[in-house]
């Protein structure tokens, strides 16, 4: 039998350690920022275009490399950061398996210049399809600068499975945010298609935090430290009043190395236990450190998972450091039995001896006597004899041109009316609107019709989202929306990235009655707002969309405005525990069956059910 198994050739290898490392544009540039930091870079340079299907291109000021490191760091397992397996538990750099750089080099057009801060000229490596096309001596600064072009060329696929730029654009976000939040220290730029998209100066955490997430976040933070024997914890927890439905702004950092953890994850929860509403997740930024020999880096390609020596040490350790700090600055509840500042004595008082009140009473005080006038001492008070209660109707005529009368006629012969309608506490008579009564409410949550056959249970929140989702989605198509003017326009803080999210649905959002003032940097302005929105509404709508945009939205189209009508649909719609009047009711009712497809929500749930009068009937067999 001949032999079946061989080698594979070093391409062939390069293109299946891809599939590991390089999954998409934002494992490029997490590989190359990595490599930049350990090569001791003080500033940081990121270019992107087309999201990183074009081009990917960092620069750094670091250490640079020699001619012949420049040409053996493109080889399999060539790496400067171990020498020896032991090496693997006290790793202090990102990069150690020496895989990423042949990886990229496998599936895309890759070209080096480096140079280190002693040798006179650089060095210039161009590969393809990890064939080296090109290597010379060239002009260049001290540093490195690697771009990587055409990624996945020679695997279209891989390129057929890439989404859509905005979200491809978002991934790289993500991995730069976890990137410059590690390393305050470090300057960082980011250029996508030619703008700023992040100008980062050299900073500490809390001044990189609010250049990363616009100024509101500053806020929003809670200091956060700690430190035990086996593991130093600091950074920053949000406040329970910004935690939001999905994740977002969850940063575990271990030895400055951004990780994945749902076990530490989880005591952050438990930690906000009672403090947040449920289905909320709180933001975070924290960073642990921790001995490098107790923890094992090498599981998972992407060096985002670690193993943990003592787990549930840390569990613990964690869980109570971030309730201390929620009772420290009065975030949570607690029972405080220390002294209150603002009960100790002035400082103006503090050397003084007290003296006891000096308390002078008029034991001649007599306030049934009042003094005489003339001098000839007090005299018992006495009640003037006043006229009878018929005397307050004297002269009630005078002034309309008739002749004053004595008060017993007066009493007698003017006739007094009075406004005797009953104030009831609702608009409408009881027994009326119970007779004429077709639907109730039950639970605050579902709205209930009889029927010819039955019962109709509509589920209120749904069918008002049915109902914006038509409405928005032609006012965007129509371009017909009505908006309110604001006598003081709304301005926002958000972060670089979502306001240019905003901007790319600006046209979008001015159908649906969007007026914006302003809409640059990490600042929006709005000066009107659609007629069906409350004013307090717009920020939870701006937030939540968003978010929607980040998970997943399409390039241009009628696909776009449905996912923008869904998202707004959804934050505006009636919620379950608000109490309907019965024209309410009706209203929302009749708009539900006069939309086009009123049997289900936008994003497909059944919005009514029907039960038919025989299905009573088999109950009560």
């Amino acid at each position: 039998m001949a032999d079946i198994i061989k080698l594979l050739p070093d391409h062939v290898a390069n293109q299946i350690a891809a599939g590991e490392v390089v999954q998409r544009p934002a494992s490029v540039v997490k590989e190359l920022l990595e490599n930049a930091l350990d090569a001791g870079a003080s500033e940081i340079t990121l270019v992107i275009k087309e999201a990183g299907k074009i081009l990917v291109q960092v620069i750094d000021n670091g250490m640079g490399m020699s001619n012949a490191d420049a040409r053996l760091c493109f080889e399999r397992h060539a790496t400067s950061k171990i020498t020896s397996a032991e090496d693997l538990f006290s790793l202090h750099t990102k990069g150690f398996r020496g895989e990423a750089l042949a990886s990229i080099a496998a599936i895309a057009h890759v070209e080096l210049k480096t140079r280190t801060e002693t040798s006179e000229v650089g060095t210039k490596i161009s590969i393809e399809g990890s064939q080296v096309i090109e290597q010379e001596s060239v002009v260049s600064l001290t540093g490195t600068t690697i771009s990587v072009k055409n990624l996945f060329y020679n695997i279209p696929a891989r390129r057929n499975f890439l989404k859509s730029n905005t979200v491809e654009t978002r991934h790289i976000i993500d991995e730069f945010h976890r990137v410059v939040l590690a390393h305050p220290q470090v300057s960082f730029t980011m250029l996508a298609n030619g703008s700023d998209v992040f100008k980062l100066p050299e900073s500490n955490l809390r001044q990189r935090i609010v250049n990363v997430f616009g100024a509101k976040s500053n806020e929003k933070l809670v200091p956060v430290s700690e430190e035990t024997e086996i593991i130093k914890i600091n950074g920053f927890v949000l406040k329970p009043d910004f935690a939001k439905k999905g994740r977002g702004g969850q940063f575990f950092f271990v030895n400055n190395r951004f990780i994945k953890s749902p076990y530490l994850h989880h005591a952050v929860l438990s930690a906000f236990e009672g403090l947040i509403k449920e289905g909320t997740t709180p933001g975070y930024f924290l960073f642990l450190d921790v001995d490098p020999k107790s923890i094992d880096i090498n599981i998972h390609p992407t060096k985002t998972e670690i193993k943990f020596d003592d787990e549930q040490a840390l569990y613990a350790i964690l869980r109570s450091t971030i309730k201390h700090s929620l009772g420290q600055f009065s975030i949570g509840p607690v029972l405080d039995f220390n002294r209150e500042a603002e009960l100790d004595t002035p400082y103006d008082y503090n050397k003084k001896s007290p003296v006891a009140p000096i308390i002078d009473v008029d034991k001649e005080f007599n306030p049934f006597q009042k003094e005489s006038t003339k001098g000839r001492g007090a005299v018992p008070y006495q009640k003037e004899k006043g006229a009878s209660w018929e005397s307050l109707y004297v002269g009630l005529n005078e002034g309309f041109g008739s002749v004053p009368r004595s008060a017993n006629e007066s009493a007698n012969s003017v006739e007094m009316h009075f406004e005797s309608d009953e104030v009831t506490g609702t608009l409408f008579d009881d027994e009326s609107e119970a007779a004429g009564q077709t639907t109730f409410q039950l639970q605050k949550k579902y709205i209930i019709s009889p029927i010819k056959s039955g019962l109709m249970i509509i589920h209120q929140h749904l069918a008002h989202q049915r109902v914006l989702y038509e409405e928005l989605l032609k006012n965007i198509t129509v371009q017909e929306a009505v908006s309110q003017q604001l006598l003081f326009p709304l301005c926002f803080n958000l972060a670089k990235p979502d306001v240019e999210i905003l901007k790319k649905i600006q046209e979008q959002l001015e159908h649906t009655g969007f007026v914006f003032a302003a809409l640059k940097d990490d600042i929006v302005e709005i000066e009107g707002i659609p007629v069906t929105v409350a004013e307090s509404q717009i920020e939870k709508i701006l937030e939540q969309l968003i978010n929607d945009i980040r998970e997943e939205v399409p390039d241009a189209g009628f696909s776009q405005n449905d996912l923008l009508a869904k998202s707004m649909a959804k934050s505006m719609a009636i919620k379950t525990g608000v109490s309907l009047s019965r024209e309410e009711r009706e209203h929302l009712v009749n708009q539900l069956f006069a939309c086009k497809e009123p049997s289900f929500a936008p994003n497909n749930r059944a919005v009514l059910i029907t039960m038919d009068v025989n299905d009573f009937d088999k109950k009560f067999l």
